[in-house]
């Protein structure tokens, strides 16, 4: 109890209010740090029994049968891609299969489908949910594609029906890189429970936060022992059932038996004992971030509408908001850039959305790809920012950005 009481304290005295309206805050409390040093105390370290209850918890909060938690939401994207790919896994990608994605989206949705051998197809989004855009889809699949990948920007769920539809009548994979929308629905189901895999963060200034650390879900039992089985390496031992995997270990010691490729993505007893804490306020976090949404649009709408739009929320989606868009219109001659100068100037912080159109990053030079005129997706790289809508944010804070917002932007 003392070591708790001294943690509180030496938390309290680091809680100095500068009112910068950061993009993002920690959601870290005393409750977390103690829970951490407890761990570290008892000597639990690398992964074990507590990464599995995290796992666990995690799985049952959503729906979903298996969770698989690794170091960061980018090796989660990794772990996903490369078990669709094992030869251990039915109906698997392989070199040169096509995967759409969309054109804005993140670097590490897309190198894992460079570094698997498989050709991203870039596709341009939708200009109001900033989705990919369904319309692109017909346009661009072909007989090598095999898999789709989307991405709910900022936690604005992709309109699934449609999604679902197009994947089931092509017979294609879906993958969901839902690392910026835990929390998010549609249709009152959780977004992560429509593809074959999908993946979530659980990085610094995401909804809830493991220092690090990330998640894998599926409903498939092949492709989540799979999963387990590249997360360490590549071995058989943290598999809890050996049944499918039995002809692999007469005639060995199981700890050291290799099946697969594999890497090192595994996740501290340290992360998931903050994490164990951190998804029981996950609720709480992500109704601030709706209330602060709603509250931004509401009262800049009437007085900087005719100068910007905001990213629209899908018609049966719930939002889950990890930051809140504001896209300049074609007559508005202010560059971003100033605008964010400005921002900055006033201890607002702001940044692009995503990495803007992925086709245009340079590294794309180096990377076979098909693609095509990707006019909304560059729009959003040129004329859109995000500013902070966390859970830290009060309506003080709302206020200073509104008020700075309306004296550049009326």
């Amino acid at each position: 109890m003392q070591l708790k009481k001294v943690i509180h304290k030496e938390f309290n005295k680091q809680q100095i209010n500068s009112r910068i309206c950061r993009l993002h805050e920690s959601t870290l409390s005393h409750h977390e740090i103690y829970a951490a040093t407890k761990t570290l105390i008892q000597g639990k370290i690398t992964m074990g029994s507590t990464v599995r209850k995290f796992e666990q918890a995690y799985a049952k909060k959503y729906g979903f049968k298996y969770a698989v938690m690794v170091n960061s939401g980018s090796s989660a994207n990794l772990l996903a891609i490369s078990a669709l790919c094992s030869p251990h896994t039915t109906k698997r990608l392989k070199p040169g299969d096509e995967v759409i994605v969309p054109s804005l989206s993140w670097s590490t949705t897309v190198w894992p489908l460079v570094q698997n051998k498989l050709v991203p197809v870039v596709v341009d989004i939708d200009p109001k949910t900033l989705n990919i855009d369904i319309n692109n889809l017909n346009k661009m699949i072909s007989r090598k594609t095999k898999a789709i990948m989307i991405v709910p920007v900022y936690g604005n769920p992709c309109n699934m029906d449609e999604i679902v539809s197009f994947v089931k009548k092509n017979k294609l994979t879906l993958i969901e890189d839902t690392c910026e929308s835990m929390n998010a629905y549609y249709k009152s189901r959780a977004l992560g429970s429509f593809g074959r895999v999908a993946t979530f963060s659980t990085y610094f200034s995401h909804h809830i936060s493991t220092l690090e650390g990330g998640f894998c879900v599926t409903n498939d039992k092949k492709l989540y022992e799979t999963m387990i089985i590249q997360r360490s390496h590549g071995w058989l031992r943290d598999l809890k059932d050996f049944s499918n995997w039995k002809k692999f270990i007469n005639f060995y010691d199981k700890r050291f038996v290799f099946v697969d490729t594999g890497y090192n993505l595994r996740p501290t007893e340290l992360q998931a004992s903050i994490g164990l804490i951190q998804i029981k306020k996950l609720d709480k976090f992500v109704k601030q971030r709706r209330f602060n949404a709603n509250w931004l649009r509401r009262e800049l709408e009437p007085i900087i509408g005719h100068n910007v739009t905001f990213q629209e929320t899908q018609k049966h989606g719930v939002h889950t908001w990890f930051g809140f868009i504001i896209i300049l219109k074609k007559h508005v001659k202010k560059s971003v850039v100033k605008i964010r100068e400005a921002l900055s100037k006033n201890n607002i912080e702001s940044r692009p959305i995503i990495c803007g159109d992925i086709c245009n990053q340079p590294a794309f030079k180096f990377i076979k790809h098909r693609t095509m005129k990707n006019k909304n997706a560059k729009y959003v790289m040129d004329r859109a920012f995000s500013v902070g809508i966390h859970q830290n944010l009060e309506i003080k804070d709302l206020e200073k950005i509104k008020r700075n917002l309306v004296k550049i932007l009326k």
